[in-house]
């Protein structure tokens, strides 16, 4: 399994991440170490988590998913073998608003540490804007946790291009941090954002590029094509704004090219994904063996340009 290398940093992984979304929420601890087993024994070493993780979830608290992979990391004695990037801004409390605040980070990162039983992150995210920090006071928190050997190196999520630029910029003229990753939602029903603004300044920069929700919420997978085929009201949020014809077109094309290279819908997503420009690694999750037979499978799966081109046509 050939790695990538993550921007300008030191840190390579694997051609798809692990997102660790799922962890505390539709995986109990006892399948969370077994998924997590899984994941290290195929070369998968990069998981991504966020301190809010899965806070969604009926009856999971903010902070679940770090303290699931703290435990198997201290567990496995593993950590200095994993990648680990988690994130901060957004709220752990239902409602609570978004916070990139110096005060709120260094105190965030604190108890990030503590949930994940490590004295350091190897990638720090800024998981949300809060519209209002000055960029410069969220660089000089992170500024502040690199110099303390806390942090290793920082990324952004769901910036908008305007704040993305803004941060680059004054890591250039004043001698800050900068983002070496940008994590953007990005797949293909979700194309817009990514590819009309974040792109440019991802390749102007040399950012690397983790894509989330890489099969929107699973709806790539092809296993969602009718609304009785969403079993929790949390999936049906995430995914059933796809049930229209373009999601069913994009279906479409995933099931011919899936079927022409006998591989699953959601091994065609990914690798559209991986081979797509700027793209370092693209962010998935698992809940079964078979969900990572898909990524065995993206990995090796040799997209002709025709079979890209239709995907792009149906995912205008």
């Amino acid at each position: 399994m050939k790695n990538k290398q993550l921007g300008n940093t030191k840190l390579y992984t694997a051609p798809i991440i692990f997102g660790g979304n799922v962890f505390g929420w539709t995986l109990d601890e006892k399948q969370s170490f077994e998924m997590l087993d899984k994941l290290f024994d195929l070369g998968f070493h990069t998981l991504d988590t966020a301190d809010v993780y899965s806070r969604w979830a009926k009856g999971v608290e903010g902070g679940t998913s770090e303290r699931i992979i703290g435990k198997w990391m201290k567990s496995r004695g593993v950590r200095d073998k994993i990648n680990l990037a988690t994130k901060v801004g957004s709220s752990m409390q239902q409602g609570g608003e978004k916070n990139i605040s110096k005060t709120h980070i260094l105190n965030a990162a604190e108890d990030s540490l503590k949930r994940l039983q490590t004295d350091y992150i190897d990638l720090y995210f800024t998981h949300w804007d809060d519209n209002k920090t000055p960029v410069e006071e969220t660089l000089e928190a992170y500024s502040e946790l690199i110099a303390a050997g806390k942090v290793r190196y920082i990324g952004a999520s769901n910036l908008e291009a305007n704040r993305l630029e803004k941060s680059l910029t004054a890591s250039i003229n004043k001698g800050l941090p900068k983002y070496q990753v940008l994590q953007p939602e990005y797949n293909l029903l979700e194309r817009n954002k990514f590819e009309n603004g974040l792109r440019l300044l991802s390749e102007e920069h040399n950012l690397g590029v983790t894509p989330y929700f890489a099969l929107a919420s699973g709806f790539l997978t092809g296993k969602y094509r009718k609304e009785a085929d969403f079993n929790s009201s949390e999936r049906k949020i995430f995914a059933d704004k796809y049930l229209n014809q373009r999601g069913k077109k994009i279906l479409e094309a995933l099931d011919k090219i899936a079927k022409n290279h006998q591989v699953s819908q959601a091994a065609v997503a990914l690798a559209w994904l991986i081979n797509r420009p700027t793209v370092t690694a693209p962010i998935a999750s698992a809940t079964k063996d078979a969900h990572l037979d898909a990524f065995k499978e993206a990995i090796e799966l040799k997209l002709t340009a025709e079979e890209m081109d239709l995907l792009l046509e149906v995912s205008n």
